[in-house]
């Protein structure tokens, strides 16, 4: 009676972890829902700054910086917030290491966001802020106003930036590492759409700066959404995995209640037919 008992103790235990495993994992899910419609019209806003980049580029591409690589290189790590989401920021850890050693960098500066990889990270001495993540869409802006203001101090101080950013993609679950500075290398020698330049109030340099602010905050906020989406899904097929556990492992604690019941019952029946048969005699 005392094992069967205990055994329906932790049965149950199992259960309510089970419960609180699987509401988490429908949080997710519906996080990934709210994301997948931020993230369409996201890219729509980064596809729509890099066409305007391109079309004034084609008639003022002598306002880029020479490509020297004099730039201060900074790695901005998104990981992860909460945990249940298996090796994502150890994979992060692991990229940044091979990129450093890739591109022979002396002294990079590492930012991590996700207080997750943040901990995880703590004893590296390149790493000069850490941020907290977020957790769901509405706290992106949070994070994303602590990492530029973070930059804006760094650029300050080292002047030009060479910014690359590592994050997970949703679709394989690799890390990839986007250049996001300098800006719009890509348009340094295209070939003008037009025949005459776009005409704007603000005189060029001035214009280039003020539509680099918006592309360095719009293609920041993409790439966080692509990271807490990739999170979430890595999250959701590992609480997936778990409740599997769970449930498997309740399955098995039941059929063990049930065969300690049914020992019971024949032990209680061999009582019974005892004592009935020292009253016969």
């Amino acid at each position: 009676m005392t094992r069967r008992r205990t055994l329906e103790r932790r049965r149950h235990s199992i259960g309510e972890i089970r419960n609180i495993m699987n509401s988490m994992k429908t949080l997710a899910y519906l996080e990934i829902r709210k994301l997948g419609r931020f993230l369409d019209a996201q890219r729509a806003v980064v596809a729509h700054v890099e066409t305007v980049a391109a079309d004034y580029l084609g008639f003022h591409s002598e306002l880029l910086p020479p490509p020297d690589g004099s730039a201060q290189p900074v790695c901005l790590l998104l990981g992860s917030e909460r945990g249940f989401c298996g090796n994502f920021n150890e994979a992060l850890q692991e990229r940044l290491d091979d990129f450093v050693a890739e591109r022979h960098l002396d002294t990079p500066v590492v930012m991590t966001c996700g207080r997750k990889l943040g901990a995880r990270l703590t004893a590296d001495p390149r790493v000069a802020n850490a941020f907290d993540g977020a957790t769901t869409v509405a706290e992106v802006e949070k994070s994303l106003h602590a990492i530029t203001r973070a930059l804006a101090v760094l650029q300050a101080q080292h002047g030009m930036l060479s910014l690359s950013v590592f994050h997970h993609d949703p679709d394989d679950q690799q890390v990839i590492v986007t250049g996001v500075l300098p800006p719009f290398e890509r348009y340094r020698n295209t070939t003008p759409r037009f025949a005459h330049a776009p005409l704007t109030q603000l005189l060029p340099q001035a214009f280039l700066g003020e539509l680099l602010d918006h592309y360095l905050y719009s293609v920041l906020h993409e790439i966080m959404y692509v990271s807490l989406m990739a999170e979430n899904l890595r999250r959701v097929r590992h609480l997936e995995g778990a409740v599997r556990h769970l449930d498997e492992k309740s399955s098995a604690l039941l059929r063990k209640v049930n065969a300690l019941r049914q020992e019971e019952i024949i032990e209680e029946i061999e009582v019974i037919l005892l004592s009935t048969a020292s009253q016969d005699h």
